[in-house]
């Protein structure tokens, strides 16, 4: 077991990973010292940050080369009263602020990039490396967001990766964002620009809000096309030091900032909160006495789906334990996922608790490394949540599938359902192990690995409508020997699982497979609100979860899709299930 990691022995800090200073051409008090930024950040409170000018790191050197010269000075005994006032000035204020070099990279199309790197980096080696991702000799000083053609955006993550920085994407959700929006294309690219391993995090704007349709929503690992989770941050983009008293969009120093829970201030404490999957560890920084970010309570809300599960207890008796091991096992062998011990998925019943958490602890960690493997490397720790102690269980996307219940059992995630994998399942979990232990020279990008994956493309019709992202369809089953073998497509993923039977099927393909066989026979004569050639078969809800059953009607026939979420619902499906377009 990996250890169990205790939030209470964490400290908040305050970062603001996105400054700029009067080496960017369009910084709007270009009269601002290097010692009014350090000022500023200190009102705000601010215990990390990040100077990202544009396309260069001359603030920062500038900066660095004016403390460098007021030491040399003092060595030498030649400082003048009001430059002692100064050197002290800068040595409290950056004691107190851990300031990370870095720069705000244009990429191709001009998607701007976050690479930030440890203090001890030197300068030289960032210019070089600047040079190296295109950015003109002639305009490493400027500061200029337009700096011609550069590199392309997979390409700088990579590279600013290999050379330990931190990689976030800009503004994701906004103007020059990879999210791309506004744009009339994106697909696979920006899955591409989303999803990238060398990826740390996304900077986005709206992550004070809530609901689904926010971009830290929509990133959570529950979209098909984007199954990795992204660590969301915010960030000022600030290019003045002082409030706009007229265009309150222009931030100042701090305004928008990030409090993440470290053991420490470094660079290296908040490299890993974004290479770990405990996501607890960010929350939006708070100006004013609203209560605090609480990310059970958003969990609740949530209620269970595929990277999200709850357990009211772990008792033996009844198999509650059992149940907990499956879902470990499950979310190993899918993209991973996060457990709460002692509360239920229905938001409506007051949280149970587990009496003695440690202990719990123990029996669980005791279960995983006895009955579940290969070993698997999991987290918990403990959580005060409406006066009881809960239990988190935080389990990675396994780097060795299957991963098995006492050896044989092997349980995967199907949206909000733990079930046994068949034949198909397994096979494709043997493929991903292979492919993930390729020679160590050659790591797949999440766009690769995407490919790879998808199995089996979405059959060719003469519609222009695509299938749901979510849910199953059942194709129509063959019989053998009296019995019905039925073809069943995972939406989310478009892998394709043939031979299941009534008896072999989980809980989603039982109730599509009964619901099929209710239908197809009399489907001509049954009254169906047509929407051109797409129909509504029935919409109910599953726990928190809005899921409907549709059909598709086609030159070939009609294709039955059951369970399906909101999450895979796009284009006409929309205006049939009335969902919102935005």
């Amino acid at each position: 077991m990996g250890k169990n990691i205790s939030q209470a022995a964490n400290q908040w800090y305050t970062i603001d990973l996105h400054l700029h200073t009067p080496a960017s051409s369009d910084h709007q008090q270009p009269e601002s010292t290097f010692l009014d930024i350090l000022e500023r950040a200190e009102v705000r409170n601010l215990h990390i940050i990040a100077i990202t000018d544009h396309n260069t790191v001359s603030g920062y050197r500038k900066m660095s080369e004016e403390v460098q010269q007021l030491e040399l000075l003092e060595k030498l005994g030649r400082l003048l009263p009001d430059e002692q006032f100064k050197l002290e000035h800068y040595r409290r204020l950056l004691n107190k602020i851990l300031v990370l070099p870095g720069f705000e990279f244009t990429a191709t199309f001009g998607f701007h990039i976050l690479c930030i790197f440890p203090p001890e980096k030197p300068v030289r080696e960032l210019e070089h490396l600047l040079l190296n991702l295109n950015i003109p000799p002639e305009h490493i000083d400027e500061g200029s967001q337009t700096v011609g053609a550069t590199s392309d955006v997979l390409t700088v993550y990579r590279v600013v990766n290999e050379n330990g920085g931190l990689v976030i994407a800009a503004h994701a959700n906004s103007s020059n964002g990879v999210a791309m929006r506004g744009f009339n294309f994106g697909g696979q690219t920006k899955i591409a620009y989303t999803q990238d391993n060398n990826l740390h995090a996304l900077e986005v704007t709206d992550l004070e809000l809530k609901g689904p349709r926010t971009t830290a929503a929509f990133f959570s690992g529950t979209k098909p096309e984007y199954p990795r989770r992204m660590h969301c941050i915010q960030g000022s983009d600030a290019h003045r030091v002082t409030v706009d008293p007229i265009r309150k969009k222009n931030l100042s120093i701090g305004e928008r900032a990030t409090d993440v829970l470290l053991e420490e201030r470094s660079f290296v404490a908040l490299k890993n909160v974004f290479l770990g999957n405990d996501f607890s560890r960010t929350r939006p920084h708070r100006h004013t006495e609203e209560p605090a970010y609480d990310f059970i309570q958003t969990a609740v809300e949530e209620g269970s789906n595929i990277i999200q599960e709850f357990h009211e207890s772990v008792t033996v008796r009844g198999g509650k334990l059992y149940e907990v091991l499956a879902d470990v096992c499950a979310f190993a062998n899918t993209n991973g996922g996060t457990l709460y011990l002692g509360l239920s998925a229905d938001p409506k019943k007051s949280p149970a608790g587990i009496p003695e958490p440690e202990q719990a602890i123990r029996q669980v960690e005791k279960e995983i490394n006895n009955r579940i493997s290969p070993p698997l490397h999991c987290q918990m720790d403990i959580h005060d949540y409406r006066g009881k102690k809960l239990v988190r269980i935080l389990v990675p996307r396994g780097e060795e599938p299957p991963y098995a219940v006492d050896d044989n059992k092997i349980y995967v995630r199907d949206e909000a359902e733990t079930g046994l994998a068949v034949r198909d399942e397994i096979v494709s979990l043997v493929l991903r192990s292979k492919r993930e232990t390729v020679a160590e020279s050659k790591v797949p990008t999440a766009t690769e690995e995407m490919v790879e994956l998808s199995a089996v493309p979405e059959p060719e019709i003469d519609s222009a409508v695509q299938a749901p992202r979510t849910g199953v369809e059942v194709v129509a089953p063959v019989e053998r020997q009296g019995k019905q073998y039925f073809t069943m497509r995972d939406l989310r993923n478009g892998n394709v699982v043939n031979n299941v039977t009534r008896a072999s099927a989980r809980k989603l393909w039982h109730y599509a497979i009964e619901r099929y066989n209710e239908l197809a026979p009399g489907i001509e004569s049954t009254k169906i609100a047509w929407q051109g050639d797409l129909g509504m078969l029935s919409k109910y809800k599953q726990g928190n979860t809005q899921r409907y059953d549709l059909i598709q009607r086609t030159s070939q026939g009609f294709r039955f899709y059951f369970g399906v979420t909101d999450d895979g619902i796009h284009g006409d499906w929309k205006r049939l299930t009335g969902s919102d377009e935005g």
